[in-house]
């Protein structure tokens, strides 16, 4: 027989089993361990040892974990979905948020949709031209644990030019009277039942978030999994959705590891992305405080490069999302299983 192994179903939480799959059994010499099991589809699963469960339970909105893994260090899920892990989330974060001000003339203020655990933030203040920086994100208990665990990022937390706001991002863009240069959607994937699909629609981008940006403002969302199994399950959509509403829409990729897969942005702006190579590493060099690990102007050109079979399904996708006509990714958020 097996060892018993913990293993973390796809809603994140643990269940233990007896294992007698030799696969899965422990060799002998090693004490009984852990494990973190994400449900990608129904015929695909993605294994973590763990070191320990730092947190979890349910909030209002969603399910949370917290999990100190031994691959990937500690790693945030929500809705059974990884969302960040400690070891290569700035592939990720960085990606989403310095195209967007690279491109951007002189970005002073930006409003992030989401962002809970301060990631994006953190990557939005190393630019010097940065005077606001409006955090909204609909969870508390999110915020406070990632506060409380993800201490890479307690300097930005802690800055004087973060607003936090706990709230809905749509009522809260809708209520205020400002504008932002930049707004990102660090968002939760869009699963049914969970609080974030309606933020990738056509209707939110188009009468919500489009009026809050200045001219020459520029939108960024995370986009779901790209690649080559995985991208019609909502990248290509919600790029379609942006072409809808913006006259310049740009989508991007990189492998995330812990994701185990592709990761797809689409940026978007009615003002042309003209920035040249040179002028973007100058940029980088002159606004952004340290040194960036992953992005650079030349990866940029190759994440924006994409290849035959991504490039023809975003020029043929004819899908718009829509709150009646929404996709969603594997898995189902704590309004679905309580109906």
């Amino acid at each position: 027989m097996g060892e018993a192994v913990e293993i973390m179903f796809g809603n994140g939480f643990p269940e233990i089993h007896k294992d007698t799959s030799p696969i899965q059994t422990l060799h002998s010499n090693q004490q009984d361990c852990h494990w973190y099991e994400e449900t990608i589809d129904d015929d695909l699963k993605w294994s973590f040892a763990l070191n320990s469960v730092l947190h979890q339970g349910t909030s209002e909105y969603q399910d949370i974990a917290l999990l100190d893994t031994k691959r990937f260090g500690k790693v945030l899920v929500i809705d059974g979905k990884m969302q960040s892990a400690e070891r290569d989330e700035f592939i990720y974060h960085e990606c989403l948020i310095h195209p967007a001000l690279l491109f951007h003339p002189n970005p002073k203020t930006v409003f992030i949709m989401g962002g809970g655990e301060g990631s994006a933030a953190r990557e939005i203040l190393k630019h010097t031209t940065i005077e606001k920086v409006v955090m909204c994100d609909i969870d508390q208990e999110v915020v406070d644990f990632c506060r409380r665990f993800l201490t890479v990022n307690s300097d930005a937390f802690c800055n004087k030019k973060l607003e936090l706001v706990i709230k809905d991002a749509k009522a809260e863009l809708e209520k205020r009277e400002e504008k932002f240069d930049i707004i990102v959607g660090d968002l939760a994937d869009p699963v049914e039942g969970g609080p974030c699909y309606q933020l990738y629609t056509k209707s939110f981008y188009q009468n919500i978030l489009k009026p809050k940006l200045n001219p020459n403002g520029i939108f960024v969302t995370q986009a779901g999994p790209a690649g080559i199994f995985t991208h019609k399950e909502v990248f290509t959509s919600i790029y379609n959705t942006m072409k809808q509403v913006f006259k310049y829409v740009k989508a991007y990729t990189a492998h995330v590891p812990s994701f185990a897969d592709t990761w797809g942005w689409v940026m978007a702006s009615d003002h042309e992305f003209d920035v040249e190579v040179d002028e973007m590493d100058r940029r980088i060099e002159e606004r952004v405080k340290g040194e960036l690990m992953y992005l650079n102007a030349p990866s940029f050109v190759s994440a924006a490069t994409l290849n035959k079979t991504i490039s023809l399904a975003l020029e043929k996708e004819t899908e718009v999302y829509s709150e009646e006509n929404a996709r969603f990714i594997h898995g189902h958020g704590v309004a679905y299983r309580h109906i």
